[in-house]
């Protein structure tokens, strides 16, 4: 009995494959539209709930857009710019600016925005609501509250669009449930550890075949999973028990930083960038070696979790000082 799933021959990352002018309308673009529909809706059920006040329904359908709008534009400036100019390692959006921002390559072929990054939206998506905030005179860490209880089961959404898309799969596995990708890197059957891993999964190869398609971890299942439905229940439930304003925004941030730091592990880092700090130098990057192997997504991950403590620190003198007053 085979020890691996391959992956699902009916998933397409276009919606439409091969319809003319349809045939760039991608799944994970659509997934971008749940992902923000599911967090307006989570959103507004917070304010429901009471957590933000306003003068009148009417008023609060129009602040509630107007937030959201800001925030997703930023968010999308961000994730685009901190892709380009951060994990593109051949420098070509720091000659070619305008390029960041032109869904069209140089020939005039649609290429749409590929190339997103979570910590560049995560960025761009706060700038943008502070941004709002200020400009609207409204209580930023009220409002960043109840939006980061709101992102996590959005982001869920997200990540299936990675899935469909069929990229950013992890590493090489033995579990039964690694997953075939159709797009991972071929290995050579020469080799001693390929072999031993097509016998323990038992994947059949023809007899003429020179290459073979290994199982991978299903990470981007795993992060749908642990970083948007997991983190978003333990924000849910602690919704009415918040200590604090601005206790949502540094959980949310830490809880992220923590889950995604932990499936890195699991996930294959760009091949172009490879580790950023490498304990043993020479490691594929298609296992996991060494924990101290710490991939480009793991220190900003870090960072994220440095930032959550220092705010949650903050907030909390804030928190004190406002009540002496």
């Amino acid at each position: 009995m085979p020890l691996f799933i391959n992956y699902p021959a009916w998933i397409n990352p276009s919606i439409f494959p091969g319809v003319p002018f349809l045939e760039h309308l991608r799944w994970y673009g659509l997934m971008y539209v749940f992902a923000f529909g599911t967090a307006y809706f989570v959103f507004s059920r917070q304010v429901k709930e009471g957590a933000l006040t306003f003068k009148d329904e009417e008023t609060a359908a129009d602040e509630i857009y107007s937030f959201f709008l800001c925030g997703i534009i930023c968010l999308v400036l961000g994730a685009r710019i901190f892709y380009t100019l951060v994990y593109d390692p051949t420098l070509y959006y720091w000659q070619h600016p305008l390029r960041i921002f032109v869904p069209f390559d140089e020939y005039g072929n649609f290429t749409g925005y590929a190339g997103m990054s979570y910590h560049g939206g995560w960025i761009g998506g706060l700038f943008g609501m502070l941004l709002w905030c200020f400009v609207k005179k409204q209580p930023a860490l009220k409002w960043i509250d109840v939006m980061c209880v709101s992102i996590p089961l959005g982001f869920t959404f997200g990540r299936l669009g990675n899935f469909f898309n069929g990229e950013l799969y992890g590493r090489i596995t033995t579990v039964p449930w690694g997953m075939i990708f159709p797009d991972a890197e071929k290995y050579s059957l020469s080799l001693d550890w390929v072999k031993t891993i097509v016998n323990v999964c038992g994947i059949k190869v023809a007899e003429n075949q020179t290459l073979v398609n290994l199982p991978r971890h299903p990470s981007q299942l795993y992060e749908a999973f642990f970083e948007g439905v997991v983190l978003w229940l333990i924000l849910w439930l602690l919704r009415r028990k918040k200590p604090f304003d601005g206790f949502f925004a540094c959980l949310y941030t830490g809880g992220y930083g923590f889950f995604r730091f932990i499936i890195e592990y699991f996930r294959e880092p760009d091949s172009d960038l490879g580790y950023r700090i490498a304990a043993q130098p020479d490691s594929p990057i298609y296992f996991n070696v060494s924990v101290f192997n710490i991939s480009t997504g793991q220190i900003l991950c870090l960072g994220m979790i440095a930032a959550s403590l220092l705010g949650m620190f903050l907030c909390w003198l804030y928190s004190k000082k406002s009540k002496k007053q």
